[in-house]
């Protein structure tokens, strides 16, 4: 099954709130991201949307025809938001309010009973749960009894370590990929993926459903074209090495 890349579109959001306008408008972004070959659509809103706000969450709705994924902290406000917006996938992520960036996954163990509740809320609404997770076996076998249908790899680590020693990088995401595949758990992955490491990180996770890339994908779209871009990425994730 080939790898799915989800564009995450939060920093054509970012550039339009830095200066008061609609521009750029990232509803048009998703649609010019999926025409140009992007599997599905990914946003993060926060609580202090500063990026994508929860108006915008309303708008791609109406228009995104492939698969739309909704990641952030399960606060009141966010499950309120999933709940009545009904994306594809929600993907959990454990980032403070006011954190930069996501930069760990979910302590599955010790928020074990806070995430089998919250999650029970979204399937019971029929939309499929991923939840950010580490390359850690524990933190799989924790995953899989909240009840959620996938993870998504935490992929910093592997990002940082690649340009040295990709093996070791991608060492404990084998183990961590193959023993949700054999719980029946989707792998998904995401943060600090580019078109420099992601090529042999598809090779080595060939069980990986989806892929989420921001960041980096709008950095090289400066460069290479938003649409070239994404076909770029697109490659990387078909290719075998």
């Amino acid at each position: 099954m080939p790898t799915k890349l989800s564009v995450n579109i939060n920093k054509f959001a970012t550039l339009r709130n830095s200066r008061g306008s609609n521009n750029p408008d990232v509803v048009k972004a998703a649609q010019d991201a999926e025409r140009f070959g992007a599997d599905g659509i990914t946003v993060h809103p926060r609580p202090d949307q500063r990026h994508i706000r929860y108006g915008d969450v309303w708008e791609l709705k109406k228009i995104v025809t492939t698969e739309f994924n909704i990641e952030g902290n399960p606060h009141p406000e966010f499950i309120k938001l999933v709940l009545q917006v009904k994306p594809d996938q929600v993907t959990l992520v454990p980032d403070s309010e006011h954190a930069l960036t996501s930069d760990e996954g979910w302590d599955t163990i010790t928020h074990a009973s806070f995430l089998k509740d919250t999650i029970a809320q979204f399937k019971e609404h029929h939309i499929r749960v991923s939840i950010f997770c580490n390359a850690d076996e524990r933190m799989v076998e924790g995953a899989k009894a909240t009840g959620t249908d996938r993870i998504e790899l935490y992929t910093g680590p592997y990002a940082q370590l690649y340009p040295s020693n990709k093996n070791e990088a991608i060492k404990n995401y084998i183990i961590a990929a193959n023993l949700a595949t054999q719980m029946e758990l989707g792998t998904n992955a995401g943060h600090d993926l580019d078109l420099y490491n992601l090529e042999f990180f598809k090779k080595e996770i060939p069980n990986l459903l989806e892929v989420s890339i921001g960041h980096a994908l709008i950095c090289d779209s400066i460069y290479y074209g938003f649409e070239n871009t994404i076909q770029m990425y697109k490659r990387k994730l078909s290719s075998i090495i």
